[in-house]
């Protein structure tokens, strides 16, 4: 499946971003990872499409939310935004959210767009 995101740019700390991802095949679960400089790849949010449950790492909680269409797009809110969100976000895709934290999982990457948050 091939995965296409757009939505990146930047804004001050507390601002907002929508990220989209757009999968070329439907029915697939869509995750979004983040990686800044010199970090590794962690997961941000895991969205069913199939049965629309969401997950979250606890750095994003109550600020990124995660939604799709059931189909074959996701977007990821993002508001209250930290300087630490700083990174290139990543969309993946999968047939289900199980353990989506773990990177060797995901076999099916988009091309990842940056995300900067100034103070």
């Amino acid at each position: 499946v091939q995965l296409v995101e757009s939505g990146g740019g930047s804004v001050q700390a507390g601002g907002s971003l929508r990220l989209s991802c757009v999968a070329s095949l439907d029915d697939y679960a869509i995750a979004w990872f983040r990686q800044a400089p010199g970090e590794e790849r962690e997961g941000v949010s895991c969205v069913s499409v199939q049965d629309g449950s969401t997950y979250y790492a606890d750095s994003v909680k109550g600020r990124f939310t995660v939604s799709s269409n059931r189909k074959n797009t996701a977007w990821l809110q993002m508001n209250s935004l930290k300087p630490q969100d700083t990174a290139v976000y990543y969309c993946a895709a999968k047939a289900s959210c199980a353990g989506w934290r773990t990177l060797s999982r995901w076999r099916s990457w988009g091309q990842g767009t940056q995300v900067t948050v100034s103070s």
